[in-house]
């Protein structure tokens, strides 16, 4: 397949037999979406985190001796030459980079007096790091006609989230990156799209007493990683732009374009009404 006209742009992307990355593999939706890969026949997955030790562990429970060959490395996306220089060693060992799952992402739970360095470390991995993977695997793709990308963006980065600041703006610029990956090269086969789940049990729903945990548990269902990778691969394989493992997202983000006031309105009162912490 030497190219793609507009009309296959969005015709989705098949993973079985691929080689892909999952950044942030290391547990919750990273560790799912590496597992959801080898059920579906991935050629080659390479888990990377933060957490080598973890990354290891997942690779390991993973591992099927002939199947599909489950690789862990140690990376801070957050490292614009450690990534790149991660694509360029996989293409090189495998040949190719069919698939980016650009997962890790970061809480912070502050507000608008945040430190700066707070606010730059939540840009660089929540947002930079979809950014410099694109960048550097894109060439590849392109060349061969056709590649995907898979971004973690969160439903924050279409609605909201209450006590997080640097989650919100980093995760709505996310969105606004798949997007215009999808414009830019979706008519020369690459296949974008943008996972925004609302709640999902991983660690960063572990702190009870932070302000955005309790509007996340308090104003919608809470899934598993498994169930969120799922939504997310099929997603991918039919070629939606937006992955939406909590349907009700959707209709969220109408009510929002419809009417942002009235809309303000109820998420203000939703935080209102959320119980306080115990001391």
């Amino acid at each position: 397949m030497q190219g793609a006209s507009p009309a296959d742009a969005g015709a989705g992307f098949a993973v079985a037999g691929r080689v892909a990355l999952v950044t942030g593999a290391g547990s919750g939706i990273g560790a799912a979406l590496a597992a959801a890969l080898v059920d579906r026949g991935a050629a080659v997955v390479i888990l990377a985190d933060l957490d080598a030790v973890a990354a290891a562990s997942i690779a390991e429970a993973l591992h099927r001796p002939g199947a599909t060959e489950v690789i862990a490395v140690a990376l801070d996306v957050a490292d614009a030459t450690a990534l790149r220089a991660l694509v360029a060693r996989i293409e090189s060992e495998h040949g190719r980079l069919d698939l980016v799952c650009s997962n890790a992402g970061i809480g912070t739970g502050a507000g608008v007096d945040a430190p700066v360095p707070l606010w730059q470390r939540a840009w660089d991995v929540n947002l930079m790091a979809h950014v410099h993977a694109a960048d550097a695997a894109l060439p590849g793709m392109l060349d061969r006609g056709e590649g995907a990308f898979l971004h973690t963006c969160s439903a924050a980065g279409l609605l909201t989230i209450a006590g997080d600041a640097p989650y919100a703006v980093t995760k709505h610029a996310a969105v606004a990156f798949a997007e215009w990956l999808a414009l830019t090269y979706g008519a020369r086969g690459i296949t974008v799209t943008a996972l925004c789940p609302l709640g999902v049990e991983t660690s960063m729903l572990a702190t009870e007493d932070l302000l955005a945990t309790r509007f996340v548990r308090g104003t919608g269902r809470v899934l598993a990683p498994d169930a969120v990778a799922l939504a997310a691969l099929d997603a991918l394989e039919s070629g939606e732009m937006l992955a939406l493992p909590h349907p009700e997202v959707a209709a969220m983000e109408l009510a929002r374009a419809s009417d942002r006031r009235t809309w303000l309105a109820r998420l203000r009162a939703a935080v209102a009404a959320l119980p306080t912490v115990s001391s």
